[in-house]
């Protein structure tokens, strides 16, 4: 990876129709770390143009607060995909969403496309990076092939509801239809050194539910949520940021590990316990992310 996907801030990643005006000026106010401006499902055909003149404007907007704005685009098949990248590869964009992301060879070609794009309009090559949504049987298989089919990817996002059509099976209400593909497309972004974002939550009005997801998506080892709802994002934010006894002990690691090498001592320990390299990776992955998130804070 030429970019290093943990410096980017992935808790929330909020769906807004790129069509509508209303929801479009409500996210500003919302505490979404990105904003997944659609242009896609939620979007009907004739309104398509109409979404992309909307998110170009909202591009040069100056109160986002560091939200990261990544469109949601159509997919190869559409007939929709180039009127997109061309049009929204402007500042103010970090990168797209791309749907049905099946084969490696989808996300490679989605990356070379950019790559023409920004050679013509003058913008460093890699500029605007991938989230692959996962959506499909074949993709979840295809999972770690599609997370280094380009140094643009910086997360993987599962799409639950399309994933269990394609299956044939069904969304039931404990989520076991969906946990393995969860488990695997953690395990696959992990791998490559990519962000997983756990699948929306459909009962949106279930807040304990919601809970219940979180708790386990990040013991999965996602490092956010898809998210449908404004309604969700204090629970989602809350779930995948550091508590301050994980940053505290974090700090506690790292400055144990400090003094250690500082004494010319090659393990450093806590009472009678060893702190290893693992736990000092921990720490600095736990401290990175609070770094990230206080510099979101006004």
């Amino acid at each position: 990876m030429t970019d290093n996907p943990t410096t980017y801030l992935m808790r929330s990643l909020m769906f807004v129709p790129g069509n509508n005006e209303k929801f479009l000026e409500s996210s500003v106010k919302r505490d979404a770390d990105v904003l997944l401006l659609d242009i896609e499902d939620s979007v009907p055909p004739a309104e398509k143009q109409k979404a992309r003149d909307n998110i170009k404007a909202f591009a040069r907007r100056t109160d986002l607060g560091g939200k990261l704005l990544f469109p949601r685009i159509n997919d190869r098949e559409s007939g929709e995909l180039l009127r997109d990248v061309y049009q929204l590869t402007i500042p103010g964009i970090a990168g797209f969403m791309y749907p049905k992301s099946t084969q490696p060879e989808d996300v490679y070609f989605i990356g070379k496309l950019l790559e023409t794009i920004e050679y013509e309009k003058g913008f460093p090559i890699g500029t605007f990076k991938l989230i692959p949504l996962i959506e499909t049987a074949g993709a979840v298989i295809n999972i770690k092939e599609l997370c280094c089919a380009s140094e643009r990817v910086i997360a993987v996002a599962f799409g639950c509801e399309d994933y269990v059509t394609d299956m044939e099976g069904k969304h039931d209400i404990e989520g076991t239809s969906i946990i393995t593909a969860r488990n695997l497309i953690a395990i696959g972004a992990r791998a490559c050194g990519v962000l997983p974002i756990d699948t929306v939550h459909i009962r949106v009005h279930d807040l304990e539910d919601l809970e219940r997801n979180l708790i386990l998506g990040r013991n999965l080892g996602f490092e956010g949520m898809l998210v449908l709802s404004p309604r969700e994002l204090p629970l989602v934010n809350k779930y995948y940021s550091p508590t301050a006894d994980e940053v505290a002990w974090a700090q506690e690691m790292i400055d144990l590990a400090t003094a250690a090498r500082l004494e010319g001592r090659g393990v450093a320990m806590k009472g009678s316990k060893f702190i290893g390299p693992p736990m000092v990776k921990m720490a600095n992955k736990i401290l990175a992310k609070q770094h990230l998130i206080d510099s979101r804070k006004p």
